[in-house]
C-alpha cells in the first residue's frame, strides 16, 4: 500500500509558492500518494496539520513569510515553527518544513529548492525501519 503525504500550501506570496511546490512534487516518489491543500498564510499551516494528522503518514509544509517593518514577521516565523515542530514530535510523523523565512523577495526566488528538500527529508524518516 501507498504512504500518503499531504502537502500543505499557503499562498500569500503564490509564485514562491508554485517554486516551492514544483520542487516538492519533483522529489515524490511514484510509491507515495500525496494530496494538495492549499491555505491563505503560513499561520494556518499547523492547524491543517492537525485537523489531518490521523490520515497520512507525512506532511510538507510549504510557505513564505518576508519581512517587513514592523515585528509581525518574527511572530508568524516563530510561532509556525514551533507549532509544526510540536505536531511531528507530539504525533511522530514527519512534517518537512518548506516554510521560508526571508528578508525579501529576492532571497525567496533564489530559496524556491527547499520544497524538494522537505519532500526528501519526510521521505527519509518514513523510509527508516
Amino acid at each position: 500500500m501507498k504512504k500518503k503525504i499531504l502537502i500543505i500550501c499557503a499562498n500569500y506570496y503564490r509564485e514562491i509558492s508554485k517554486g516551492l511546490l514544483k520542487s516538492a512534487y519533483n522529489k515524490l516518489p511514484k510509491t507515495y500518494t500525496s494530496k494538495l491543500i492549499n491555505v491563505n498564510g503560513v499561520f494556518e499551516i499547523p492547524v491543517t496539520i492537525s485537523k489531518n494528522i490521523k490520515k497520512y503518514e507525512g506532511f510538507i509544509a510549504l510557505g513564505c513569510v518576508i519581512k517587513g517593518k514592523t515585528p509581525h514577521f518574527d511572530f508568524i516565523s516563530q510561532a509556525t515553527t514551533n507549532a509544526i515542530m510540536d505536531l511531528s514530535i507530539q504525533h511522530k510523523k514527519p512534517i518537512g518544513n518548506a516554510v521560508i523565512t526571508c528578508l525579501n523577495l529576492k532571497q525567496a526566488k533564489i530559496r524556491k529548492k527547499k520544497g524538494a528538500e522537505a519532500m526528501e527529508a519526510v521521505i527519509s524518516v518514513l523510509s527508516q525501519k
